[in-house]
């Protein structure tokens, strides 16, 4: 019998370890059964995502990228930009999860393509709440295959 809400690949481009690790805690506790793949860079995940040439092919297997725009080598909004502007990865959901409640960021990032815009909230406790709810995001959408 085919499992229903089969785990998929979330990438996650994120520099903060301690971000990091509350989003992948509290998405397991969620009950997410996915793999989560983490860059703290963004060239790191782009090369991953769409690949480095001939020599290195994209990865066929990412469903969600949870992005982050405050990264060290370069904005989310211009990884967003790379991502929406290749055919193979303009239809992958992308959730932002950002510090930045900056209402220019958030027109950019709707205007880029972005799937979901979530502000992380100060406070331990509604950080944790809110990437669990995200956490069952993955089992509720259907993405298409395109990367």
């Amino acid at each position: 019998m085919r499992d229903p809400n089969p785990p998929v690949m979330i990438v996650m481009i994120e520099d903060d370890d301690g971000h990091a690790r509350l989003i992948e805690k509290n998405i397991r506790r969620a009950g997410g059964r996915h793999e989560i793949l983490r860059f703290a860079t963004g060239a790191a995940a782009l090369d991953f995502l769409l690949g480095g040439g001939a020599t290195r092919p994209r990865s066929p297997r990412a469903r969600l990228i949870l992005l982050d725009l405050n990264l060290p080598d370069m904005t989310g909004l211009d990884i967003l930009a790379r991502l929406k502007a290749d055919e193979r990865a303009r239809r992958l959901p992308v959730i932002v999860l950002t510090t930045s409640n900056d209402k220019r960021d958030i027109e950019k990032c709707y205007d880029l393509g972005a799937s979901v815009y979530m502000i992380k909230p100060p406070n331990y406790d509604s950080f944790a709440n809110a990437i669990q709810q995200l956490g069952l995001y993955p089992a509720a959408i259907q993405a298409p295959e395109t990367i």
